[in-house]
């Protein structure tokens, strides 16, 4: 994109496209996401097109919604599938959107590179075919889903790492999107095909979910940290919000250390995350997450939250990211989902799988079944740019549902406070504090382990870097000079400089 003469939103959305057959269990146009766009000569803006729930609820006895059990090895998580597990989509809204306001090039010529993968095949990366195997319920979950992921060469096995995955319905959909546009999906013969199995299999979408939906253009939240300007995903998603509450505790805090591996840094460190997740709980994310986020930048919470860092330690999924910046300066932060998908592929519209956003534990944090109708579901993805104190340009994200957060919180401090280059900040071994119980990659000293395990009731050392920590994917972009750029090898992530 960027070397036949389109701009960073171009390339970004040809990633997304690209993901949906290239990443098929973690990306989908059935799913939903966030686009940060920093122009450089207009204003920052965020494309809200993540998934809004319906406008009507069935009987649970009605409902196609049943749970599956993931081993991930070192840990099992428990997701939730099934049609009315789908909340509606938004991603081909918000391509078309951000296209719209920001493209260069024909949307035919964005959509390119994705249907001649999806029509000539993508190899599955060792990443994504590990993640079609150990996601087996749910790539088998319908009997268009199971022919899909079936292996090529072993009729009895998944496709795996290195076997190529064809999929020419999703590229005639993607033909059909380049010429009909949007309301192909949202009022055409698509949305009849996903309203009309809704009805007749236990879903909840019905035309005017779908008729009804909108992209929601807002202003990023923004926030300072060691001399540079950070922009993330606004509520009334609570990543974001999180992310800088975190970073504005660590302002200030233990900055003599001159290392991410310093004692005193990982003990802050693990603080901050602990006490950001307390501010999850005690401001109401749960209830209002616009009103609560909002709160968490408010100045006497921010000084409470202070105080509490300078106290003595106390005893107690799928998302896909993209991140541009182009020749010009123009950067895009791209974060989709489909969850892990609901498992099942439409007869009728075969190019996608549905997500399971309603069955998503991050972000119905009131419980299953209990969300308010006709609302967009908060999310933890936080796609951020960051304009640092030396005028470079930095855009990053990550997926690994409640663990983004403070997968991208390390990977700014790495970059912002310890000055690592890019691959570095991003191999870096990586803290999760959630409650009270901390998971720790392996790889820091001693010293720092002590010092983080000191922060938590409980903790688990993993032997090596493992997905569940996120997959932060970043590109940063000087005044002068070569640009830098790292896939984190966690989720496979690849970069490339053109």
């Amino acid at each position: 994109m960027l070397r036949g003469g389109g701009n960073a939103v171009d390339a970004a959305l040809a990633g997304l496209a690209a993901a949906c057959i290239a990443e098929p269990m973690l990306a989908s146009l059935g799913g939903g996401g966030f686009l940060l766009v920093r122009p450089v000569d207009g204003t920052p803006v965020l494309y809200d097109f993540f998934a809004q729930t319906p406008r009507q609820k069935r009987p649970a006895a009605e409902t196609d919604f049943g749970a599956v059990l993931i081993d991930f090895g070192p840990a099992t998580q428990e997701f939730h599938i099934g049609l009315g597990a789908a909340a509606t989509p938004g991603t081909v809204k918000g391509l078309f959107a951000a296209h719209a306001d920001h493209g260069r090039l024909p949307i035919a010529e964005v959509l390119a590179p994705a249907i001649a993968l999806a029509r000539d095949g993508v190899a599955l990366s060792p990443m994504q075919g590990y993640v079609v195997n150990i996601l087996r319920p749910i790539a088998t979950g319908s009997a268009e889903s199971a022919r899909l992921f079936k292996s090529p060469g072993h009729a009895t096995d998944l496709i795996a790492a290195g076997e190529r995955l064809r999929w020419p319905a999703l590229a005639d959909m993607l033909e059909a999107l380049a010429r009909e546009g949007e309301r192909l999906f949202y009022e055409g013969e698509i949305a009849a095909a996903i309203a009309a199995t809704c009805h007749d299999a236990g879903g909840l979408l019905t035309r005017e979910d779908l008729t009804g939906y909108r992209v929601v253009r807002r202003p990023p939240l923004g926030c300072d940290f060691a001399g540079a300007r950070i922009l993330t995903n606004p509520p009334p998603s609570a990543g974001g919000a999180l992310i800088a509450l975190a970073l504005t505790l660590l302002e200030g805090a233990a900055e003599t250390a001159r290392t991410p591996d310093d004692p005193a840094a990982v003990a802050v460190l693990a603080r901050a995350m602990g006490l950001a997740n307390e501010a999850r709980v005690d401001s109401g994310l749960a209830d209002d997450p616009t009103a609560a986020a909002m709160r968490l930048g408010q100045p006497d919470v921010v000084a409470a939250y202070r105080a509490a860092m300078r106290a003595p330690a106390r005893a107690r999924r799928g998302t896909t990211h993209i991140s541009v910046v182009d020749r010009n300066g123009n950067a895009a932060s791209l974060s989709i989902s489909n969850g892990e998908g609901c498992g099942l592929i439409l007869p009728d519209a075969a190019g996608f799988m549905l997500n399971n956003m309603l069955g998503e534990e991050d972000v119905n944090p009131r419980g299953f079944h209990r969300w308010p109708t006709d609302t967009r579901l908060s999310s933890m993805m936080a796609p951020t740019v960051v304009l640092a104190a030396d005028r470079s340009i930095i855009a990053l994200g990550s997926g690994g549902s409640n663990r983004l957060r403070s997968a991208i919180l390390q990977v700014l401090v790495n970059l912002l406070r310890y000055r690592l280059p890019i691959d570095r900040a991003v191999a870096q071994p990586r803290l999760h504090l959630e409650g009270d119980f901390l998971n720790v990659e392996a790889g820091l000293s001693a010293a720092a382990l002590d010092a983080a395990v000191a922060e938590a009731e409980d903790h688990k050392v993993w032997p090596e870097r493992n997905l569940f920590f996120g997959g932060v994917h970043a590109v940063r972009a000087p005044t002068e000079g070569a640009a830098s750029a790292a896939g984190d090898p966690r989720r496979g992530g690849a970069a490339i400089i053109v």
